[in-house]
């Protein structure tokens, strides 16, 4: 079942249900100011960091769903209704929400009333924008009013939900004019404070919530309502909102607008006070001034509109498949660029509260936005290199507020250091800008060190904890942070990913082993291009033995083995009673090398499509483990299907993907990806529950009840892979050190496709034409009509390439 369709030509995703089957949301905003919106506008907003900043509060895993958010009530007559349909759940005549890139759009029609609501944030400002037009469709001149309604919340998101002998003594608010300023603290330790805004005079506010909702009132059904009149309240403590009224007259045919902005300013501690008590309203008054008209606010969403039409013009393909296209040109690198934005901080589910930017996880979000933003995803390496710890080990997390680590998670995922290995190497291969190797980012300990340094160290970490079967140590965890071989855990609500009950625990990671086969070779060529040509040995020379020890302890039978556990028993093997196939290692052992020339790399992905596949994607383990194993931790905690515990975990997918692209397979590479593409699965939203734009993190497995239904949208590096898989793999078009490297494998019966790849400078138009029906293998390659050698497009320059790639 359907909800809604894509509009490819507007770059939309179209929903003409309100009752989907889980709220399917949007994110605004792209540099600071950041907000997550549903398609019945609820969700929150926030400056940088949605745990210490958080501008409006939201209620999650509440009853009913998705409650809290930028709520509007049109009022007529004694009665009303909300035009996004929540609240209310009103019966509208007609209904679609829209979102788009950095903006949604909700349009509803009740009573001869048009209204359209677009929110967004403009480009290089603090605020969230609310344009409304609500039209008079009937024959009558009417009277009507409008009500909004936010809740703020008290900056600290944790704080903000459970110090409640304190914060409902704290809450302060200023109305002057037709806006309202928050500014709970700020009398004390904060300089900043939030405002709620509208370009007309009002007839009332409030910004009590007691008064303007009643006490033992829903959003639903607010006391304000019932007679059409405002409070005119004034918070003191308890929680403070903000809502104005306004008095619209409408002429038969008539539509009138109004801008909402929803904003948040920083004072100097010198500049904080206009007077006694008041605040300094300047900075805010000048930036309501930049957007209360139409005409300034059509100009911003029009310059947003072109800011993503360039992130996109970097990669485009034109193919037979709309699924295909819609997926690579339009969403999937619209979703990188909000994880590269917000790692996997604020979702719908993620709170925002507990996890900040992720070491592992904005270097992986980094491969699918190295192409777009290059001098951003730079910034974002360096500010991660400094929570690097000098042994090469790194802060889990650090706060985006703040940019230090997070001490509640630590360290000790020792697959985390050769992300950062992976991550330069992608910025380079993309910008050929090797001058980054020599920028000065000290370690978390202060200690001056170059980005190569850290490079180096993330190398050598590896090198330098190595267990007994020469494979490197997993530490806390690797990627699966779900994998704890020392937790040992028996208490309930202890941290699996913090607890270790097994000092000085020897349990290995082949999946660690077969990353640093993966990344190796680039810090090998790197340390060259430093003049560092004895590391380069010494790192060749541990690469040879790190291939030798997965050859001996590594292989099972049929695929690779796991891990070793604290018992230094193998796990991942065909003798285990569950999980005997793990999917980690036998995608990241073949992108290594491993297998390549014995045959034992097609042997292990046959192993991984009879053990692994099904019709919704690859899971992550079989058989699923049916018991608590106190030597595995989390893994063996959810239920059969669930998470770790044999789901299709997304984010690994795309590793065998890859894998069977470099065997030359690439039927089944690409049944993989449209297995779990978003777009493919738009048939089955009743199934799947979340958005059919937008990559989940995992789907439920076959021995779950739901099979086949995701969780965790958004927020995930099935996004940043799954661009690299398809685009670099399958459609072939691969940044390397030395330019562009052309290398295709796709299925069979594709005859021809054209990609449009923005290069260091120079627009290539690649037309690969496949006359023989091949799944892999280029024959000639033109470029400008030129015959080149090789596969290789080097960078020149001119501005603009016609390249013709023929297979064979």
């Amino acid at each position: 079942m359907k909800y809604g369709h894509f509009d490819d030509r507007n770059k939309e995703y179209i929903i003409q249900k309100p009752d989907t089957p889980y709220p399917w949301i949007n994110y605004l905003g792209s540099e600071e100011f950041f907000g997550l919106i549903s398609n019945t506008a609820g969700g929150y907003s926030f400056y940088k960091d949605a745990s210490k900043r958080r501008l409006t509060r939201y209620r999650y895993n509440n009853v009913p769903t998705d409650a809290g958010g930028r709520y509007y009530y049109i009022y007529e007559k004694g009665e009303y209704f909300s035009p996004a349909w929540a609240p209310q759940k009103s019966n509208l005549d007609s209904y679609q929400c829209r979102h788009g890139l950095g903006y949604t759009i909700i349009e509803s029609e009740k009573n001869l009333l048009k209204t359209e609501m677009k929110f967004f944030v403009p480009l290089g400002d603090n605020l969230e924008i609310h344009q409304i037009k609500i039209k008079n469709l009937s024959n009558e001149h009417r009277k009507i009013k409008l009500f909004s309604f936010l809740e703020f919340c008290l900056y600290d998101a944790e704080d903000d939900m459970t110090n409640f002998q304190r914060n409902f003594n704290t809450g302060e608010v200023e109305v002057d004019g037709s806006t309202i300023y928050h500014k709970t603290e700020y009398r004390e330790r904060r300089n900043h404070y939030s405002f709620y805004t509208v370009n007309q005079e009002i007839s009332g506010f409030d910004t009590d919530r007691e008064s303007f909702l009643g006490l033992y009132n829903s959003f639903s059904n607010p006391d304000v309502l019932k007679t059409g009149e405002s409070n005119n309240s004034i918070a003191h403590g308890w929680s403070p909102i903000g809502s104005h009224s306004l008095e619209i007259e409408l002429n038969a045919g008539q539509e009138k607008e109004f801008i909402f902005q929803l904003g948040y300013i920083e004072n100097k501690e010198e500049e904080k006070w206009e007077s006694k008590g008041v605040i300094n309203k300047n900075k805010a008054k000048k930036l309501i001034s930049k957007y209360n008209s139409s005409d300034k606010v059509n100009k911003a969403f029009k310059k947003l509109s072109k800011h993503w039409e360039k992130l996109l013009s970097s990669f485009s393909i034109k193919h037979p498949d709309p699924k295909l296209e819609r997926m690579v040109n339009i969403w999937n690198q619209y979703q990188n660029m909000v994880t590269y934005n917000l790692a996997r901080s604020a979702s719908y589910f993620e709170s925002g509260i507990s996890r900040g930017i992720g070491f592992r996880d904005s270097n992986q979000d980094l491969l699918g936005s190295a192409h777009m933003i290059p001098e951003r995803v730079k910034k974002r390496i360096k500010d991660l290199a400094s929570t690097q710890f000098e042994d090469g080990s790194a802060f889990h997390q650090y706060q985006p507020l703040t940019k230090k680590g997070n001490d509640k998670i630590g360290s000790g995922f020792n697959d985390d250091p050769l992300w950062l290995i992976f991550a330069v190497a992608a910025y380079i291969k993309e910008t050929g800008d090797y001058e980054i190797l020599k920028e000065t980012v000290p370690f978390n300990n202060g200690k001056k060190a170059t980005i190569f340094d850290h490079l180096e160290a993330s190398f050598m970490h590896v090198v330098n904890n190595l267990g007994p079967h020469n494979l490197p140590l997993i530490g806390h965890a690797d990627w699966n942070d779900c994998l704890n071989l020392s937790a040992f855990s028996e208490k309930p609500g202890e941290s699996f990913q913090t607890v270790s009950n097994k000092d000085n625990s020897p349990a290995e990671s082949v999946m660690i082993a077969g990353m640093f086969l993966t990344a190796g070779p680039d810090f090998v060529h790197l340390s060259r291009k430093m003049n560092k040509n004895k590391l380069a040995k010494k790192a060749e020379m541990a690469l040879e033995e790190m291939k030798a020890a997965v050859n001996k302890y590594g292989r099972d039978d049929e695929w690779f083995v796991r891990a070793y556990d604290y018992y230094s028993k193998p796990l991942g093997t065909k003798d285990n009673k569950y999980a005997k196939i793990f999917i980690e290692p036998q995608g990241f052992c073949i992108m290594g090398g491993i297998g390549l020339k014995d045959g034992f790399a097609e042997k292990t992905l046959d192993s991984v499509n009879r053990k692994l596949n099904s019709e919704h994607g690859l899971m992550i383990l079989d058989p699923t483990i049916k018991e608590y194993q106190i030597n595995m931790g989390e893994v063996s905690s959810y239920p059969p299907g669930y998470k770790e515990n044999g789901a299709i975990f997304c984010h690994n997918n795309p590793w065998i993907m890859i894998a069977e692209t470099i065997i030359g397979n690439g039927e089944r590479a690409f049944e993989y990806y449209s297995k779990i593409a978003p777009a493919y699965r738009e048939d089955i939203s009743k199934l799947h529950r979340t958005e059919p734009y937008v990559y989940a993190q995992m789907i439920a497995g076959k021995d779950a009840a739901s099979f086949g239904e995701a969780k965790n949208s958004w927020l995930t590096g099935t996004a940043a892979w799954n661009f690299v898989a398809i685009s670099q793999w399958m459609l072939g078009i691969r940044p390397d050190f030395d330019g562009l490297k052309i290398d295709p494998c796709i299925p069979a019966e594709w005859d021809e496709y054209t990609v449009i790849r923005k290069f260091r400078g120079c627009k290539f138009k690649i037309n690969v034409k496949n006359p023989k029906n091949i799944n892999k293998g280029v024959e000639k390659i033109f470029v400008d009509g030129k015959e080149i050698e090789g596969q290789l497009l080097k960078t020149h320059d001119k501005d603009e390439s016609k390249v013709e790639v023929i297979m064979g």
